[in-house]
């Protein structure tokens, strides 16, 4: 559910709407899920190849390096959802209005495919922006830390889409279908892990009340 600032907080499953008035402008909040995946699994082996050209580290480090960054993009993942994304009924007008653009929309159509991941424009920018500050702070660690972040960033995109688009499996990973149909069609204020709950675990937003990941996931599949 969100907060779309007319309704209050809605949720709707199988229809679409524009973002913007302008078809061109509103073609550049859509992406087939295919693309963005592509784009940064593909950077990332461009990453890790430039890291083993051009610096001097060990194998292990690159390893290291690599599922560092993984882990590290499912505390980002954690943070950006819950703060970011869900404000709040308490934040400004114009702070509503700019997460129901960003996120909101997603929770009232959330089995939009077009929506269900960034699009290639936005992939493109987040990719450099990463790039620069990665590189400031970490110097020649980044490139492997990075492909680490972008593998993360893609199998997050991978899980999320498969969540919404396709029936539970019947084995461990059914637990982040039931996870994210409690935080769209019962609780959007906890478990804001999407690939993983490790972070819902650590800061406490699990649900209380283990009888709700049975009935919600008994409504929504």
């Amino acid at each position: 559910m969100a907060y779309n600032g007319k309704r209050g907080y809605v949720s709707n499953d199988n229809i679409s709407i524009p973002l913007f008035k302008n078809k061109w402008l509103d073609k550049l909040t859509r992406s087939h899920i295919s693309i963005p995946v592509s784009l940064f699994f593909l950077y990332a082996a461009g990453l890790l190849y430039y890291t083993k050209l051009v610096t001097e580290l060990s194998n292990s480090q690159v390893v290291a390096l690599f599922f560092g960054g993984t882990l590290f993009f499912t505390l980002v993942e954690y943070i950006v959802h819950r703060f970011a994304y869900h404000p709040g009924e308490h934040a400004s007008e114009s702070r509503q209005k700019f997460c129901y653009t960003v996120h909101g929309i997603h929770h009232d159509y959330p089995k939009d495919k077009q929506r269900l991941a960034l699009p290639p424009v936005a992939s493109v920018l987040v990719a450099t922006i990463l790039l620069l500050i990665f590189r400031l702070f970490l110097g020649k660690y980044a490139f492997a830390f990075l492909a680490g972040f972008m593998v993360g960033y893609a199998m997050y995109l991978l899980v999320h889409y498969s969540v919404h688009i396709f029936r539970a499996p019947n084995n461990f990973l059914k637990a982040l279908w039931v996870n994210h149909a409690i935080h769209h069609y019962s609780e959007d204020e906890i478990l804001f892990g999407v690939s993983s709950p490790i972070w819902d675990y650590v800061f406490g937003t699990i649900p209380k009340n283990e009888k709700k990941k049975t009935s919600v996931e008994v409504k929504a599949h």
